[in-house]
């Protein structure tokens, strides 16, 4: 009988299985913890992870215990203190609350102080669970890597259909001006001195003999050196390499006229974030286009985009028209995954909301995969809003949500990227 003792040292991911295992016995507590936290956290700090508290009431463990059954004989203490009758009076320490430092419970029940830390990949898992990309049957395909076959140099060895001639050929003058160069030398040599030796009037008969000999030599064995050998041969050499196909690119529209204030703005760039790193986790490459507009469209960068002021009209075709012009410029819909967040307080000049759904139905909504237009006012909706409506019976790849202050961004966001039932 043998025995086998493990004297290896725990690795410093010791507890990842037992970790492992509370998040999914507990994942329902999580998810809820992590959903509240969303909106008490600038979605710019989404990267970091989070701490969540979790009721103590969700944390017991069951356990088998002996009952109330048999006879027992139970002696209670007496008091010294009251009759039968009298009146307590009430404790001291508050109306009606008891003589703790917090605040009493409405509902009769409250947090227990244990706190579970989630990294940011953790925290990424149960932000985005649920949720799905729509219209992601071609992405699906596009998200596995492709392997392109590229040219990668010779080889001595292969098939004979990748044989390189002009490659061969020079190796084989190469090699036959190698070996043959200095018998060619001395080949000329020997060939002036019987030519020396020839105009002489009476010639050495035995040198002369001697000459052709050795000149007959030299040519014979410069005539057995082949004209190409396998030494030679030259052949293609291929090789496969990976090649990401998943390229998305990430249009973000926004109405920067004088009615946008930056708070809406800030909104507006909470939601961009986290579509930005929705996609991320999805395709392998993003690229970010940032369209800024009022009466006029212009690519900006992030920095512009969201805190450079402007004031004036809004003409949100401009807008539209210009993000056309790059799609085609720069990003091929065959190669490119394109989606597109367009946001505004539904302000804009009233002749230019139909001509904006015309752009949208023949232009844009047939290149990209999903369009989101998200409303950030207060007010009732306005002639942009009831023009975009009209399109949803038409375009499953085109979603319109209303947010009116922070708390309303992620729950928004949820909605429209929902899993679609099958």
């Amino acid at each position: 009988m043998a025995h086998f003792i493990d004297r290896r040292l725990n690795g410093k991911n010791k507890s990842a299985v037992n970790r492992q295992r509370f998040i999914r016995r507990y994942k329902q507590q999580i998810k809820k913890a992590v959903s509240d936290a969303i909106n008490k956290r600038s979605v710019t700090d989404i990267s970091s992870g989070e701490s969540v508290t979790i009721p103590s009431k969700d944390i017991t463990e069951p356990f088998f215990h002996q009952g109330k059954g048999g006879k027992r004989q139970i002696v209670h203490p007496g008091n010294d203190q009251f009759s039968p009758g009298d009146r307590i009076k009430r404790p001291q320490g508050g109306s009606g609350g008891g003589a703790g430092q917090g605040d009493a419970s409405n509902q009769g029940e409250g947090s227990d102080d244990f706190v579970f830390s989630i990294s940011k990949d953790e925290y990424l898992d149960l932000l985005f669970e649920d949720l799905e990309l729509p219209n992601l049957k071609k992405n699906q395909l596009d998200k596995l890597v492709l392997y392109k076959t590229v040219r990668a140099g010779y080889r001595s060895e292969g098939v004979p259909s990748n044989i390189d001639i002009v490659r061969s050929l020079r190796g084989s003058l190469a090699r036959r001006v190698a070996m043959t160069a200095g018998k060619k030398a001395l080949l000329r040599e020997l060939e002036q001195q019987l030519a020396a030796l020839e105009r002489e009037p009476v010639p050495d008969q035995q040198q002369l003999r001697q000459l052709l000999a050795e000149i007959a030599e030299l040519k014979q064995r410069i005539a057995a050196v082949p004209f190409i050998d396998s030494y030679d041969l030259r052949f293609r050499n291929f090789q496969k390499r990976p090649e990401p196909t998943s390229k998305a690119v990430m249009f973000c529209l926004m109405d920067v006229s004088g009615s946008m204030d930056q708070a809406t703005k800030d909104m507006a760039k909470r939601f961009y974030i986290l579509l930005y790193l929705f996609l991320s986790r999805s395709y392998k490459n993003v690229e970010v286009v940032y369209i800024r507009h009022h009466t006029q469209a212009k690519e900006v960068d992030e920095q512009e985009f969201f805190y450079s002021q402007e004031t004036g009209g809004t003409i949100v075709s401009s807008a539209l028209k210009l993000m056309h012009e790059i799609v085609l410029q720069r990003y091929n819909p065959a190669e490119w995954n394109i989606y597109a967040a367009q946001a505004s307080d539904g302000d804009n000049w009233t002749d230019d909301s139909a001509p904006c759904a015309d752009w949208l139905t023949n232009k844009l909504l047939p290149l990209v995969r999903y369009y989101a237009y998200i409303e950030i006012t207060p007010r009732a909706h306005q002639s942009l809003w009831h023009e975009y409506e009209k399109l949803l019976p038409t375009f499953d790849n085109f979603a319109i949500q209303h947010i009116k202050d922070i708390s309303d961004i992620y729950p928004v966001f949820r909605q429209l990227f929902k899993k679609q039932a099958a």
